[in-house]
């Protein structure tokens, strides 16, 4: 397979009569684009906002993030989810760098949902902050999760998914800045320089756990709930073949942006060639049972000893019940004698103190930790909230409370915040890109 992302970098994005771009400058037509949202008749109200770095804007509750992207041959952004099933990973793809689309609700969170800021201590905690953000903020009529505090969130996260394609696709016929390429040779067919090196595979174990449909991260449109580890062409991942889903604590969760940009991926691209064989990625799942688990930890070392590979790269969307797919996952590849690192987040408790992961075993013993979801984040007001701030509060995200007999509610009568690490948007990012570090005492 052979990819091309074709990059135009934004540099700044404002509101106009048409939707355009131009040497930085993203236009965006609102009205058109919102019309364009209402199409579908679940979403009962929406708004556009755009945000940037250093603002002093608030974003909450945060459901979904995706980046602005447009196919050339035609075919679906996310294939078989947002139109016709198509191979993902091959050909030119444009994509408009350094911003986002962000998905709010303009009422009601949930447990998987977090919380943005775009300035000020709160902005160090998560990647988004960074970015040039096109807001959505809407509601739907799906009355019947409003107060649940699972929610599949499917319209407005789609609505988010269309709104990427429709905005990227003023760039569908411009030449890009630049082009990132992706291509690797067969397995079997590669160069006998290559074949020396030492060999590797990427172990990503995507949110799967709910047996209902609508909750669980998607590949081309199923339900991971039911697949069991199977082999993926990075270049797949890396071009929508995977959409984040609604059902993780939320500084634990991958983003759709995050699936689109996988920083382990491309720097396992980087290296190849160089100082390792980078045979693929292995895309792997998370279950409840512990049967189940021990058997997806199974076919992950099969396979990974199938293809030959020396080394693997493991990382885990979640924590709690997941370690233990995590842990019998990395055991399996070191007993099928591929050594193993890592990437997860711990669940220390706000001290600190507590077992990191659920379960431990001795040949752990190479772990890339990107933080603790327990730890205790204070932020101050913000000029402006887009959303309901009182959600983080009243509608059980995981890093929020209605009130705690020490620390009082979450949400305080000035505006002003207290909250777990594990309500920031994805702010852990175990995808490798978290600017988080060690310190030591």
């Amino acid at each position: 397979m052979k990819l091309e992302i074709g990059n135009f970098y934004v540099k700044e994005i404002v509101f106009s009569e048409k939707t355009s771009y131009s040497k930085g400058l993203l236009t965006i037509n609102k009205r058109e684009a919102l019309d364009f949202i209402k199409e579908d008749e679940h979403i009962t109200e929406a708004e556009l906002h755009i945000v940037n770095p250093g603002d002093r804007v608030r974003l909450c509750p945060v459901k979904e993030a995706i980046e602005p992207r447009i196919k050339l041959n035609g075919d679906a952004l996310f294939p078989g989810y947002t139109g016709d099933l198509s191979q993902a990973g091959n050909g030119r793809t444009h994509a408009l760098k350094d911003c986002s689309i962000l998905v709010v609700g303009k009422h009601w969170g949930g447990f998987q949902d977090g919380l943005i800021d775009m300035s000020g201590e709160g902005a160090k905690y998560t990647y988004f902050s960074q970015l040039k953000n096109i807001v959505l903020v809407a509601d739907t009529d799906e009355d019947f999760e409003k107060r649940e505090q699972q929610k599949k969130n499917k319209a407005l996260r789609k609505a988010g998914h269309r709104l990427a394609e429709y905005v990227a696709s003023c760039i569908k016929n411009m030449e890009p800045e630049d082009i990132e390429t992706y291509e690797l040779d067969s397995i079997s067919k590669r160069s006998s320089e290559i074949q020396k090196l030492p060999s590797m595979v990427f172990v990503m174990q995507a949110q799967s756990q709910m047996e209902e449909d609508g909750y669980n991260d998607l590949v081309y449109g199923w339900d991971t709930n039911h697949m069991v580890p199977t082999y993926m062409h990075p270049n797949e991942i890396l071009d929508g073949a995977i959409i984040s889903g609604s059902f993780m604590p939320c500084s634990s969760k991958w983003s759709t942006y995050d699936f689109q940009n996988n920083p382990t991926i491309k720097r396992l691209y980087e290296e190849h060639g160089k100082t390792l064989n980078f045979l693929g990625v292995i895309m792997s799942n998370l279950n409840v049972a512990l049967e189940q688990k021990n058997r997806s930890a199974l076919f992950v070392a099969q396979l990974a000893k199938s293809l030959g590979a020396d080394g693997a790269i493991v990382a885990e969307e979640g924590y709690g019940n997941p370690d233990a797919d995590f842990v019998a996952c990395i055991v399996a590849l070191e007993d099928a004698g591929v050594k193993t690192v890592g990437i997860t987040n711990e669940c220390t408790g706000r001290d600190g103190q507590s077992q990191p992961l659920v379960t431990l075993d001795e040949k752990l013993n190479a772990i890339v930790s990107c933080g603790n979801v327990s730890e205790l984040i204070e932020l101050p007001p913000m000029d402006t909230v887009l959303g309901e701030l009182e959600a983080l509060g009243r509608d059980g995200l995981s890093g929020g409370w209605a009130n705690d007999e020490i620390l009082g509610p979450s949400v305080r009568p000035d505006g002003s915040i207290v909250m777990e690490n594990n309500a920031m948007f994805c702010g852990d990012q175990v995808v490798g890109w978290s600017t988080k570090t060690m310190k030591e005492f």
